[in-house]
């Protein structure tokens, strides 16, 4: 995905916030934190992943599917790749 190279920044920052809510909530299990707290901090990764999955979603959509230069076959490819990783996402 070397188009994302162009963006790669925000993308690092954003799976570095990823990671430190997922030591959050290592930290949450180590010291015993009420089951909700902990609970809280998982949705907020899940919600954060799936930002970052749609932002990813996005960037192949644009660049391997529906840039006008794309031959019919890069096309193809690029939507079977698509389909791919969506049919693990959505499991």
């Amino acid at each position: 995905m070397s188009h994302l190279s162009n963006d790669s920044q925000k993308l690092v920052a954003r799976i570095r916030r990823i990671a430190g809510q997922v030591a959050a909530i290592e930290r949450s299990v180590l010291a015993n934190a009420p089951c909700s707290e902990t609970l809280h901090l998982a949705a907020a990764i899940r919600g954060a992943v799936g930002g970052l999955m749609d932002e990813l979603f996005e960037e192949h959509l644009l660049a391997h599917v529906a840039a006008p230069e794309l031959s019919p076959a890069e096309r193809a490819a690029g939507a079977d790749e698509l389909l791919t990783v969506l049919g693990r996402h959505f499991r």
